[in-house]
């Protein structure tokens, strides 16, 4: 009797026939087609990614086989198929969080603000951050500082150039740019010309990667922390929506265009709030301003109603 698993091929030879077992990848694709239909998409692109997630689906199992690929370079296969995708402002420091400097300022500051943040580039802005006239290194700041010099009164001798690209520009063409250029720090404008936005390479490398966390970066702060009696912490970036659904749905129910909590004490207070300031919400909750400086603010505090307390215990 012959085996079922060989066939003829028609000139003699005989030519093992896999088994349904022996192809991983033939039950997943007849669950898709199952699923959402025969239309696949045959791009290279579609082709890798049902590659990575049948190996994904073979390494999830007790297969007792050795892991070709880890779920890190895994991941990082991912990220790279999807990494034309993006937008230069899907991945940018937004305006808000930029640190950056007053041409004017004098140079002590200049060297007190690298030392603190820690970043080897620093904007430089004239009058506001809709008008940046360029950026200055870090070594070329503590390269007079080493030398004891006498400080500066003008800083235009040690300002370089950025790249200043639309919100809208692919990040793979910012990438190429970058490289092209020698540039590792772009400011992001809007429509009206102003400052959206800054990325850095390593901006760019993380989408890539993962976060790439160094000695001078903060140890991470939650968006949400549960006190006692119904009284939240919050950061002032956390979005309005994932407030509504951790803390309360009132409190992302407003008719402004804002998106963060921190956009909203800016709304119900009608300027800049600053830090001890406690705001009134409609549906009672108030606001608490706990950390703030003369731009944005930081960190909330989240009061429920009066009579709504809860003890989080």
């Amino acid at each position: 009797m012959p085996d079922e698993n060989i066939s003829n091929t028609g000139n003699g030879s005989a030519t093992p026939v896999k088994s349904e077992d022996e192809e991983p990848g033939r039950i997943w694709r007849s669950l898709k087609a199952l699923l959402f239909g025969e239309a696949e998409d045959n791009s290279l692109r579609a082709q890798l990614e049902e590659v990575i997630d049948e190996h994904e689906n073979e390494t999830d199992g007790d297969s007792g086989k050795a892991e070709d690929l880890s779920a890190v370079e895994l991941e990082m296969l991912r990220n790279l198929l999807h990494f034309s995708d993006h937008r230069v402002d899907d991945i940018a420091v937004p305006r808000a969080d930029i640190i950056a400097i007053e041409e004017s300022a004098p140079f002590s500051e200049y060297v007190e603000i690298f030392s603190e943040h820690g970043h080897s580039r620093l904007p430089v802005y004239r009058e506001n951050l809709d008008t940046i006239i360029g950026m200055v290194h870090i070594k070329d700041i503590f390269a007079l500082v080493a030398k004891g010099g006498t400080p500066p009164s003008d800083i235009s001798p040690f300002l370089r150039q950025p790249r200043f690209v639309p919100e809208s520009m692919g990040v793979l063409d910012l990438l190429a740019e970058m490289r092209a250029t020698r540039t590792h720090l772009a400011i992001i404008f809007d429509e009206y010309n102003g400052t959206e936005g800054l990325v850095t390479i390593e901006d760019i490398v993380e989408e890539i990667v993962g976060d790439i966390e160094d000695e001078h970066d903060d140890e991470p702060v939650p968006m949400f922390k549960q006190l006692h009696n119904g009284i939240w912490e919050v950061d002032a970036r956390a979005e309005l929506d994932d407030v509504g659904e951790e803390v309360h749905p009132a409190l992302a129910e407003i008719d402004e265009d804002v998106d963060t909590i921190g956009g909203l004490s800016f709304v119900l207070a009608g300027h800049i709030p600053k830090a001890g300031e406690i705001l009134g919400h409609p549906s009672g909750w108030r606001l608490e301003v706990i950390e703030a400086d003369d731009r944005r603010v930081r960190r909330l505090k989240l009061h429920p109603p009066e009579g709504d307390d809860q003890d989080s215990d």
